[in-house]
């Protein structure tokens, strides 16, 4: 049945490719909602989204400014039409201040979800959120509503109570929860074009600016491409799929460990001639005392390269002390066609994509 499908933060990395599976995959109108503090902006964003969907979004596609801060969010929007919302916008930054975490990704959702309520053809609330939504719990973390445990950031946090938040009306409405990964490339060949704490933690150790590894080693870490999260979404989005939490992950059999990922990234370093001629070692692993000891002094070196190289790594460090295994029967019992990339293949194309590209500083082909 066709219906009007609206999208927030449909700008981003992963909403635009939502949006051309959503496409593609079926036949509802799209509301892509953005964030444009102006209609220059506004005129800017939606000549950009035409041009990268192609005419398959002619006729099909209206690009909206909505900011999730305002109250007045998606006023252009007749509810009587909306028909699914899959809700990407926020701020996924893992330094993310406490204020505006609460202001876009909670308060945000709560906003969202009041204008959810007014769809009275409404079939599906999806929120995309984050496996890290987990915070501090370790072992096994099944597809359900989760109690809080602690974070390790206000990302994290943020994402946890955005997901309470929307959980909470799952009487009121249909509402489905949708924890992603860690998406380290596009598609399996390893290709980069958004740069996130992996990608510069391997910076980092690449070219010696740290050589201690935060974290148990035996940590699982969730990887996988844009392509394999997009296409789970599309799947997850499908009316005959039941609404509930989905872990939109790999399987924990094809989850490897933080020593694993490292060896595996230094095995690709080392075949790099500027790699080898600057003579460095792998990271020595460091437990959390001594790692909270080192971020500790490094507040008083706020200007030199070890504080630099902290800084980046130090918003995150702490979830790798906290082993947890996602588990993601609900997805794979929801989407027969489920086929993870194989994680040592991805992390050797991506890593290797790195290096040639210089963290995407030339083009591949000139190494």
């Amino acid at each position: 049945m066709r219906g009007t499908t609206v999208i927030t933060g449909a700008d981003g990395y992963l909403g635009r490719r939502l949006a051309a599976a959503l496409l593609d995959d079926g036949d509802d109108d799209l509301i892509l909602a953005v964030r444009a503090a102006s209609a220059t902006e506004l005129d800017g964003k939606r000549a950009r989204l035409a041009e990268e969907l192609g005419p398959d979004a002619v006729g099909r596609t209206r690009c909206v400014a909505a900011d999730v801060r305002h109250d007045s969010l998606l006023t252009d929007v007749d509810p009587g039409v909306v028909t699914r919302i899959v809700h990407g916008a926020a701020v996924t930054r893992f330094n993310v201040e406490h204020d505006v975490a609460a202001d876009v990704n909670v308060a945000g959702t709560v906003r969202l979800r009041a204008f959810a309520a007014r769809c009275e053809n409404l079939r599906r609330f999806a929120l995309l959120s984050t496996l890290y939504a987990a915070g501090e719990h370790q072992g096994d973390i099944a597809e359900e509503r989760l109690p809080s445990a602690g974070f390790v950031n206000h990302y994290e946090w943020s994402k946890w109570a955005a997901e309470d938040q929307l959980l909470g009306a799952a009487r009121e409405m249909p509402v489905s929860v949708l924890r992603l990964p860690t998406v380290v490339a596009d598609d399996d060949s390893g290709h980069v074009t958004q740069y996130n704490v992996f990608h510069n933690t391997l910076k980092l150790f690449h070219y010696g600016l740290l050589s201690l590894l935060p974290g148990d080693e035996k940590t699982p870490l969730s990887l996988a491409t844009a392509d394999f999260t997009v296409s789970a979404v599309t799947r997850l989005l499908d009316p005959a799929v039941a609404d509930g939490v989905y872990h939109v992950c790999p399987d924990p059999a094809e989850t490897p460990t933080l020593g694993e990922l490292v060896d595996l990234a230094f095995t690709v370093f080392e075949r790099d001639a500027g790699f080898r001629r600057r003579g460095l070692i792998r990271p020595v692993p460091c437990d959390r005392e001594s790692f909270d000891d080192l971020l500790h002094a490094a507040t008083g070196l706020r200007a030199g390269p070890l504080h630099q190289s902290l800084a980046s790594v130090s918003p995150f460090a702490a979830q790798l002390y906290l082993p947890k295994t996602f588990r993601n029967e609900a997805l794979r019992a929801a989407w027969p066609a489920y086929a993870a990339p194989d994680p040592y293949a991805l992390t050797e194309a991506t890593c290797t994509r790195l290096v040639t590209s210089k963290w995407g500083r030339r083009p591949e082909e000139t190494s």
